[in-house]
């Protein structure tokens, strides 16, 4: 048995290094804020970032000059406007020019599930009548060998790095996941390697006891970060709610490059880990998004002899 687990510093400088491709999904929820401010921290570069609905934290990203290139679907602050860091970089090159390469939430699926159970393409309707073919020449088409006419195709995707966020798992990395569960599973498959980021670490009796909240199996997991809040200002379902505010906020503060630089200098660069980062940010903001209690029924797997 090999115990996986690192700090999120130990496994962002082992496992993400400058130019390769960097998927940190989670679908409103998971989405792992910490492991995005580290990857700041450490300052890596030239990255291609992946993600469905660039959220918040890739807007922080992009403003701090990691990336050179964003694959993705669905641009936009969830429920408040524009990412407006993002739109710097691609409309000014500010402060580093940026490549995209646009899908459809469903092309992107197709382009992960295609790279997880590794196909040479993934056929979709969709896009028939769809103006994204014309900005996309990846979106392709082809005859159906089954005579029902011209289908499109998008290729396989397969991120070098995937880092998802969990509620817990074991030291092997055996994860469980439940709520709203996104495309975490086929991301884990579809990468090179995994980085797994959960809210508290379990014994291996607590994952074997509830076999179906395993999603993704420690065989394909290359690390496991213990990080309690690391997807705030998004939420974890059963752990903590997503904080408007902040969203709210961002739209503000981004709307300016200097304030978001003033913004990274003060909650990124100037603070040591994710620990730091919730010490500033103070008790009664994580005793605000706190859930009350609404727990499953427990079922009964039975002993077989």
């Amino acid at each position: 048995m090999i115990d996986k687990r690192l700090s999120m510093q130990e496994a962002i400088a082992e496992h993400v290094r400058d130019g390769l491709s960097v998927a940190i999904e989670g679908f409103t929820a998971f989405i792992c804020f910490a492991a995005g401010h580290e990857i700041i921290r450490q300052r890596r570069r030239d990255l291609t970032l992946i993600r469905m609905t660039p959220d918040l934290i890739y807007d922080q990203m992009i403003a701090a000059g990691v990336a050179r290139k964003l694959v993705f679907s669905y641009l936009g602050n969830p429920g408040v406007g524009s990412l407006h860091a993002v739109s710097r970089a691609i409309e000014k090159g500010v402060p580093a020019p940026l490549e995209i390469e646009e899908y459809s939430h469903y092309g992107m699926v197709g382009r992960y599930t295609a790279g997880a159970a590794r196909l040479p393409f993934f056929p979709l309707r969709s896009y028939i009548g769809s103006d994204m073919p014309g900005a996309n020449e990846r979106i392709r088409f082809v005859e159906s060998p089954y005579g029902d006419g011209k289908i499109a195709v998008v290729p396989p995707l397969n991120p070098d790095v995937a880092i998802i966020h969990a509620q817990r798992a074991d030291s092997q990395g055996n994860t469980q996941l439940w709520g709203l569960l996104g495309v975490q599973k086929e991301v884990a498959f579809a990468a090179s390697k995994v980085i797994v980021v959960v809210e508290e670490i379990v014994d291996e009796a607590v994952i074997r006891a509830d076999p179906n909240r395993t999603l993704i199996p420690g065989l394909i997991v290359s690390a496991v970060v213990c990080e309690p809040f690391g997807a705030y200002p998004s939420y974890v379902q059963g752990y903590y709610d997503r904080d408007n505010e902040f969203y709210l906020k961002w739209d503000a503060i981004s709307r300016d490059q200097e304030r978001v630089q003033a913004w990274l200098d003060e909650w990124v660069y100037a603070v040591k880990d994710r620990a730091e980062y919730l010490r500033k940010l103070g008790a009664e903001v994580l005793e605000r998004l706190k859930p009350g209690p609404a727990s499953a029924s427990p079922v009964d797997y039975g002993v077989y002899r």
